[in-house]
């Protein structure tokens, strides 16, 4: 699958997002999402918004990390070995805020690769995932702690309501695909 980089506002952008999600998700039985970040951080928070957003949408969707129960640096190892010994056979899809360039923020990014969280912020952390999306929240490449507590919290949420929502779409699209297959067995 191609790498994906498009603005927030860009719908064709949004489109294309869902279509390799949900082929990609149609060829796995399970999908599980690991949505990295805090809630004490505003450029941070962009994996629990999502997550918390998914399973707003989606109930039954399973996701780690949310407002209420996050995924951040300090538990993440714990998290993705619960994740590799719970669902040792599902699709993994990450997702996480980033840093970039000033006229990157507000954009979108899908990766056919794990997640490599706290690069940004020079952290060592394990990889997540099969492939990962992320948001540009910030610029990056000087005080990125300090980029990630001072990111408008509208950006975040921006670019969360988007995320999530073509990741609903396509939790819902292969739901569907699931139903329809099964009614066309019986």
């Amino acid at each position: 699958m191609p790498d994906l980089h498009f603005n927030v506002n860009d719908e064709n952008g949004q489109a294309e997002l869902l279509n390799v999600l949900s082929q990609t998700f149609k060829l796995h039985k399970d999908i599980v999402l690991v949505c990295v970040g805090t809630d004490r951080s505003a450029g941070d928070s962009l994996g629990p918004l999502v997550g918390t957003l998914i399973k707003e949408l989606i109930p039954s969707a399973c996701v780690y990390g949310t407002l209420d129960d996050p995924v951040h640096a300090t538990n993440l190892g714990e998290k993705v070995q619960l994740v590799e010994r719970n669902h040792p056979e599902a699709f993994v899809l990450a997702v996480d805020a980033c840093l970039g360039k000033i006229d990157s923020i507000g954009h979108i990014t899908y990766k056919a690769e794990p997640l490599l969280p706290g690069v940004g912020v020079k952290k060592d952390l394990p990889k997540v995932g099969h492939a990962c999306v992320t948001g540009i929240v910030n610029v990056g490449g000087f005080l990125e702690y300090f980029a990630l507590q001072n990111t408008r919290l509208w950006t975040t949420y921006r670019l969360a309501k988007v995320i999530a929502g073509v990741i609903g779409q396509a939790l819902i699209a292969k739901l569907t695909w699931q139903r329809v297959a099964v009614a066309q067995n019986c």
